[in-house]
């Protein structure tokens, strides 16, 4: 395909012109099911070239090559037929594939992304061209495969503009450097809790693949990622990612990791390495509550999938998970508790302040990774700030962060040294004693000297100013109790 750089806009530009596509996120959408019959008919013919055996799960009439591809004949469907046949036959086909636990996770995940999938466009001729557009994609040609990839990258990167759907994506500078910091190694199954788009798991890939040796290593490898995503327009997204990614059983499931009781999780259900980016700030049903213990159960989603990642985590194993100010500074009784579980049974060596608008324009909170093991309780933890690189103020959609701006920590890491600047510590070392007794589980250390005013969006600043009130109600709560027991004492 000529211009693999303007495919994207090239697509956006016919959609634009069809009465159905209503917005960035339905436009998404409607090119996402579409990418993923694409991939998955490539793959297919892959399957069916290496085991004569295959027999494909989509029926003949609805596989991509049958329907979709144009050979310039002027038999392709298009216009009302078109429609007809994707409305009518298409959709209400992959919805309904006979699936059920025999069902090899290959062929299943086509009925799982199609079960809650839409057409969106209402112009036949207009669905034609986006097909068409899509059906030059050679995704039998390697070089081409591998130039898409970088193509849907972009693609990713376009939902931080789609409104909330800005949450799927993680800056690919922030997961590239989680995954080299983990050093991935094979034999380790990688999870992510609330996958989005695969944005940790492809870098968790990326840095796997350089120890690939051996075609029991690609075995491995191949097998090497587990995620789960609650909506279904991330999850298609994943999974395309990883068949991309020439994962041919994408282990990625459709459903709620806050749906399962915490003290049901056994050793079967542990992975060697946890890389993630919780979602925080949202909130979940009440009912979510009852699966966690009392002392577990916050309201904020990103404490919930803090304690998901603790029973979760193999003995030995590792995580870096990205969490806001409002986890370090929390002092509510349901982040104390967790905090304390984080202490004294994990290892939480390090800890990296971001700089702000990391995650711009989806928020302006600003946000620190945790890198921990289970190979026992805490002795010492590092915080490090990384600083605004020069000549930057901000980031933003057309100043990104880049894998060059972690550099400095990158030096840090292994040679690691407390650093002031400016009378602030900007690394430095703290053990878990201190933490837990001088400063109450309070790991908002090592922070942003606030020389001027930060100025957040409107919800982020309510979301800010509830977390300080609740923590500020929660030592009040406990100073009260201190007084009134040495009062009761006294008599």
């Amino acid at each position: 395909m000529a211009n693999l750089s303007g495919f994207i806009k090239r697509l956006r530009d016919i959609m634009r012109n069809d009465a159905g596509i209503n917005g960035d996120a339905q436009r998404i959408e409607q090119i996402a099911w579409m990418l993923f019959l694409k991939v998955y008919d490539a793959k297919e013919q892959e399957w069916e070239f290496d085991d004569s055996s295959f027999s494909s799960i989509i029926p003949e009439e609805c596989r991509w090559s049958n329907w979709a591809a144009d050979d310039k004949s002027g038999k392709a469907l298009t216009g009302e037929k078109l429609l007809n046949f994707v409305n009518n036959k298409l959709f209400p086909t992959l919805k309904t594939l006979p699936v059920d636990a025999a069902t090899p996770v290959k062929k299943a995940v086509v009925q799982t992304t199609f079960a809650d999938a839409n057409n969106y466009m209402k112009d036949g001729v207009l669905l034609r061209q986006v097909i068409n557009a899509i059906d030059e994609l050679d995704l039998g040609d390697y070089g081409e495969i591998h130039a898409f990839g970088e193509i849907y990258e972009t693609f990713l990167r376009e939902l931080q503009s789609a409104g909330s759907a800005g949450e799927f994506y993680t800056p690919r500078a922030v997961t590239e450097f989680m995954a080299k910091m983990i050093k991935p190694q094979i034999g380790e199954t990688c999870a992510d809790f609330a996958c989005g788009t695969g944005g940790f798991l492809t870098s968790w890939l990326k840095e796997l693949e350089k120890e690939v040796k051996t075609t029991k290593d690609r075995k491995a490898f191949e097998r090497s990622i587990y995620g789960i995503e609650k909506k279904q327009l991330p999850y298609i997204l994943c999974v395309t990612n990883m068949l991309l990614h020439d994962l041919d059983v994408p282990q990625i499931y459709l459903d709620n990791s806050l749906l399962r009781d915490l003290l049901d999780y056994t050793a079967k259900d542990q992975f060697d390495v946890v890389l993630m980016n919780p979602p925080y700030g949202g909130s979940e049903k009440a009912e979510v509550k009852n699966h966690f213990p009392a002392d577990l159960a916050s309201s904020e989603t990103a404490d919930l999938f803090m304690s998901v990642i603790m029973y979760r985590l193999k003995k030995n194993g590792h995580a870096a998970v990205i969490l806001p100010d409002g986890f370090l500074f929390g002092t509510d009784n349901a982040k104390i508790n967790i905090k304390r579980k984080l202490l004294s049974e994990f290892n939480l060596h390090t800890v990296v302040r971001m700089p702000g608008s990391v995650f711009s324009p989806y928020t302006s909170i600003t946000t620190n990774i945790l890198f921990f093991d289970r190979t026992g309780p805490t002795k010492s933890t590092w915080f490090y700030r990384l600083d605004m690189p020069e000549g930057y103020k901000h980031f933003s959609k057309t100043k990104p962060m880049k894998p060059e701006h972690f550099d400095p920590v990158v030096k840090w890491w292994n040679k690691r040294k407390a650093i002031t600047e400016d009378g602030f510590d900007k690394a430095r070392k703290y053990t878990a004693l201190e933490l837990a007794e001088e400063h109450g589980y309070n790991l908002d250390l090592c922070g942003f000297p606030h020389e001027e005013e930060e100025i957040l969006a409107p919800l982020d600043l309510i979301q800010r100013y509830q977390e300080e009130r609740a923590s500020l109600n929660a030592e009040i709560d406990r100073v009260l109790a201190e007084i009134t027991e040495k009062l009761g004492g006294a008599e």
